[in-house]
């Protein structure tokens, strides 16, 4: 592997014709072609009803209706979860933030690899260390904080992963906000879906009756005379759960031509990155290790031969291509084979870490560890406790 290393290095600093690394796949259910697969289900804004995100695209410069399998921040969030599982299996380490906390016994872990706005995130600025300093003023918060274009080095030394999948500080009122732009981007689609429909219901073996009942904080009770009590709260029993409920139409998954991954890594937007008051030599080090990670991040998560994305959305590989994208020549766009497995792109990573810690970075080998502030560990404890019953949403 050192010769891509050597490769990635030149690339990530804009010294090579290589523009990207591009990923396609193709999947099938695992039931075969044309089996059902349930997308990730929206609201419309208009109606107010569950549907999916379809919509025409040109592929191999042909109109296609496609359906959104797994959007880009989902496609990023099981990169990160793939990265966070080999970092604790010990197959690699990345150095991360990760709060620490305890409710009703129970051990809660949060990494900034599994918080929606990672580094940035609200759990991150509701944090203390173990002196009870909140986050932001210690030396590590204030380094994140205050990073800025130009000077990314505190991300890179702590919270590199936020580097190569995008992070935005919308949780803190500055007027000038850490923004940095992804430069790994994945999505899956499938291909002339058909919309397929289902039924669904409840069947109550002892056939409760569905009468309307009062509700308190911890539990139900008949409404006495069969009404209930002015200002009471009220609900059906086959909304806390019991009695029938008859089949209604629903929507039921697609029916689809295939299934595509397509993946790139950016390294113009790598090149954008710096470290602040650096020699050149540890920047193109810290460029290169972003992009060994993002390609790990792909590899731990995608290489496998099977992919199980939601119930009932299950598939299987059938063809996958890695390619160095290059400039083009007469109108077409260069492109080279780029072999990697997950072991080598493991055998990848540790090249890029080794070199840029020569260069001087200070890379960690445990997480920075911190706790929630009293108001947020009080709202953990909350969340494992048991508050009466609540309605049964649908399936």
């Amino acid at each position: 592997m050192k010769d891509v290393y050597e490769r990635l290095l030149a690339a990530t600093n804009l010294r090579s014709s290589d523009a990207g690394i591009a990923v396609a796949v193709e999947y099938e259910p695992l039931g075969g072609q044309g089996e059902p697969l349930f997308p990730p289900t929206v609201t419309s804004q208009g109606s107010r009803t569950a549907g999916y995100l379809i919509g025409p695209r040109y592929v191999e410069g042909e109109r296609v209706e496609t359906v959104v399998l797994d959007q880009r921040q989902s496609q990023a969030n099981r990169c990160e979860t793939a990265l966070l599982n080999a970092v604790r299996a010990g197959a690699a380490f990345i150095p991360h933030v990760e709060l620490r906390a305890e409710a009703e016994g129970v051990p809660v872990r949060i990494s900034n690899l599994e918080a929606p706005h990672r580094s940035r995130d609200a759990y991150f600025r509701d944090a203390t260390d173990a002196a009870g300093t909140r986050f932001d003023d210690t030396e590590a918060g204030r380094a994140l904080r205050d990073a800025r274009a130009g000077n990314y080095g505190s991300y890179l030394r702590l919270v590199p992963t936020d580097l190569a999948y995008g992070v935005w500080d919308s949780h803190r009122k500055r007027r000038i906000q850490v923004k940095i732009p992804r430069a790994y981007t994945s999505e899956m689609m499938g291909m002339a879906p058909l919309l397929g429909v289902r039924a669904a219901g409840r069947v109550d073996q002892l056939n409760l009756a569905g009468d309307t009942v009062e509700v308190t904080d911890t539990g139900w009770t008949p409404a006495a005379s069969g009404k209930p009590k002015k200002g009471a709260k009220t609900a059906r029993m086959s909304e806390l759960g019991h009695g029938m409920i008859p089949p209604t139409e629903g929507i039921g998954g697609v029916s689809v031509k295939a299934v595509q991954r397509h993946a790139t890594l950016s390294f113009a937007q790598i090149a954008t990155l710096r470290f602040g008051d650096v020699d050149e030599e540890f920047t193109a080090a810290g460029r290169a290790l972003v992009a060994a990670i993002a390609l790990l991040g792909d590899r731990l998560a995608f290489a496998a031969p099977a992919l199980h994305l939601r119930s009932g959305c299950d598939l299987v590989m059938v063809a996958e291509t890695i390619e160095w994208v290059q400039r083009g020549h007469g109108g077409q766009r260069g492109a080279e084979p780029l072999e990697i497995s997950t072991e080598q792109a493991l055998e990848l990573f540790g090249i890029a870490v080794e070199r840029a810690r020569a260069t001087g970075l200070q890379w960690a080998d445990e997480p920075l560890a911190v706790q929630p502030n009293p108001s947020l560990q009080e709202a953990i404890r909350k969340s494992f406790l048991i508050a009466g019953i609540g309605e049964v949403e649908g399936e």
